[in-house]
C-alpha cells in the first residue's frame, strides 16, 4: 500500500464565486459554529493557538433555490448504458450505481453479478463495501451530535479519551474533534496503517500512537489518516454512553431510510444480498474472503451500502433531509478547512479538471472546472468506490464497484462533464453507437498505487 501523496506547501487559490459559498457558513446554535478556512497551507511550525475556530456566520443554505439546470444532453440511460458495458464480459465483475438529483432519486441501479464464483445479478439492494466513504458518515455522525449540543467541532478529544497521548504531550492536550475529521492531527500520512494491514489490533495501534512522529501541531498541517481519524469513535462512545455503529444506525441508517446499510464485516455478511471482492488472477477475477483489518475503523472505513442506500444518502448530503441533516451543518460539513494540493494529481480526471483542493470534515473539496465539487473515494482490497456533490446543480453520483479494476473510475467524471456541458474527454473504455460520447477505443490511463481507484490493494483512502 502507497501512502497518499504528501501535499506541497502552497497557497490554493479558489474562485471567487467559490469562496463566497465556502467562506459564509454557518451552524444554527451556539455549538454549531462553522470552521473557516482561507485556503492556506499553514506553518509547521505555527502555535496550536493559530487554528482556525469556529466562527459564528450566517446566510447559507444547502438547498438553495438558485441552483442551475443539468446542461442539455444530460442522460441517465446512457450513463446506465454506460455502467452496464463495464460489466459486460466480467471486465468488472459487478458495480452499482446512484445519480439524484433536485431531490429526486434518477437511477439507483446493480449492474453485473455478486461472484464469479457463485454468479447473483446485482441489484439496487446489493450490498457493497463502502472503505473510505465511510467517512463522510463519521463526520456527518459528529455533526448530528454537535447539533444537538452533544459535542462541539473544538471539543477536545483528552475531554472523552483522557489517557491519549502524542509524542508531543502538548499537542495530545490541543486535538479537537474537527481536527480528526480534517486530518490535521499533525501526524504523518497514514501512520500505521502498514501495521494494521497485518492484522495489528487497533487499540494496540491507538497506543502506538504516542511514539509515532509528528509533522506539525494539530490543526496547522494535512496527514491523511485511518486509525487516528477512528478515534471519533471513541468521542461518539465516551459523549453518547451508546456504541459509534448503534449510534450510526439510530441517528442516521434509520432515519435516512438507508435499509440495507450496515458496519462491519458481520454487517455485509448478513445482508441479504452482497457484492464479494474479488482481485485480478491469470485467468481473471477470483473472489476472495473480505478482509478484516480495516473493518476494525468502523469511522474510517467500516460502513457497507447498497445503490438504494447510496442514493438515500446522496438526497440527505444534497439538502433534502432538513428533519435528520439541517442545511446549516451539512454547510460545515462540506466546507474546507486545510489544503491538499497532492489531490490535484493522480487519477486522469483529477490531472485534467481539479484545479484546487481541501478537505473539509470527512470530504473532499475541489474546483473541478471552475465548479465546487464535493467529493470522497475509497478502496480496500477488492473494492472501489466514489462519492461526489456537485452543489450548483444540486447533483449527487455515487459508483460502488467489486473489483480492483480502476474502469468504472471514468464514470463519475463522465457524468460531471455532461452535467455541467463540458466538452467530451475520453474517459471510458466503452463502445458506443455514438462516437463523441465519451469513448476511448484505448485502456485507460491507470491510476498511480493509492489513489482512490488504483488496482493496486490499497487502505481506505
Amino acid at each position: 500500500m502507497k501512502d497518499e501523496p504528501n501535499p506541497r506547501s502552497r497557497r490554493v487559490y479558489w474562485r471567487a464565486a467559490s469562496l463566497a459559498g465556502l467562506l459564509t457558513l454557518t451552524l444554527g446554535s451556539a455549538a454549531q459554529t462553522s470552521l473557516r478556512w482561507n485556503g492556506a497551507q499553514p506553518s509547521a511550525n505555527a502555535a496550536s493557538s493559530a487554528q482556525t475556530l469556529p466562527q459564528p456566520v450566517s446566510g447559507y443554505s444547502a438547498a438553495r433555490n438558485d441552483t442551475l439546470p443539468l446542461a442539455a444532453g444530460f442522460d441517465v440511460q446512457q450513463f446506465e448504458a454506460m455502467a452496464q458495458q463495464l460489466v459486460a464480459n466480467q471486465r468488472v465483475p459487478g458495480l452499482a450505481m446512484a445519480i439524484v438529483h433536485d431531490g429526486r432519486i434518477l437511477s439507483a441501479r446493480g449492474y453485473g453479478i455478486t461472484d464469479v464464483k457463485a454468479a447473483e445479478p446485482v441489484d439496487g439492494h446489493t450490498v457493497f463495501r463502502l472503505a473510505s466513504l465511510s467517512k463522510g458518515v463519521a463526520a456527518t455522525m459528529a455533526g448530528v451530535l454537535v447539533n444537538d449540543g452533544t459535542l462541539r467541532w473544538d471539543s477536545k478529544l483528552v475531554d472523552y479519551m483522557p489517557g491519549f497521548q502524542l509524542v508531543d504531550p502538548y499537542a495530545a492536550q490541543q486535538i479537537t474533534v474537527a481536527d480528526l475529521l480534517s486530518h490535521r492531527v499533525g501526524l504523518t500520512h497514514n501512520t500505521y496503517d502498514r501495521d494494521l494491514e497485518n492484522y495489528a489490533d487497533y487499540r494496540v495501534l491507538t497506543q502506538k500512537l504516542a511514539y509515532a512522529p509528528m509533522n506539525c501541531q494539530p490543526g496547522t498541517c494535512y496527514g491523511y489518516q485511518n486509525i487516528a481519524f477512528s478515534l471519533i469513535g471513541d468521542v461518539v462512545f465516551a459523549a453518547t454512553g451508546d456504541f459509534y455503529s448503534q449510534e450510526v444506525q439510530r441517528r442516521l441508517f434509520k432515519p435516512l431510510g438507508m435499509n440495507d446499510a450496515s458496519l462491519g464485516l458481520e454487517g455485509i455478511t448478513a445482508s441479504a444480498r452482497w457484492a464479494k471482492p474479488h482481485v485480478r488472477a491469470r485467468g481473471g477475477w477470483v473472489s476472495v474472503t473480505p478482509k478484516p483489518t480495516y473493518y476494525q475503523l468502523p469511522p474510517a472505513a467500516g460502513v457497507n451500502a447498497s445503490a438504494s442506500d447510496m442514493a438515500q444518502w446522496l438526497l440527505a448530503q444534497t439538502g433534502h433531509r432538513p428533519d435528520v441533516l439541517p442545511a446549516p451543518l451539512l454547510a460545515t460539513l462540506h466546507q474546507p478547512l486545510v489544503d491538499t494540493p497532492g489531490e490535484t494529481r493522480g487519477s486522469p480526471w483529477r490531472r485534467s479538471r481539479v484545479s484546487s483542493a481541501g478537505y473539509a470534515l470527512g470530504w473532499r473539496v475541489y474546483d473541478y472546472a471552475g465548479h465546487r465539487l464535493v467529493f470522497h473515494g475509497g478502496a480496500v482490497q477488492g473494492y472501489r468506490g466514489l462519492v461526489a456533490l456537485l452543489p450548483e446543480r444540486d447533483l449527487g453520483i455515487a459508483v460502488l464497484w467489486n473489483s480492483e479494476s480502476a474502469l468504472p473510475s471514468g464514470l463519475l467524471p463522465t457524468i460531471l462533464d455532461r452535467a455541467i456541458g463540458m466538452p467530451a474527454e475520453r474517459w471510458l473504455d466503452v463502445d458506443f453507437d455514438d462516437p463523441t460520447l465519451y469513448v476511448d477505443a484505448g485502456r485507460p490511463t491507470p491510476a498511480p498505487p493509492g489513489s482512490e481507484a488504483s488496482t493496486a490493494t490499497a487502505a481506505p483512502r
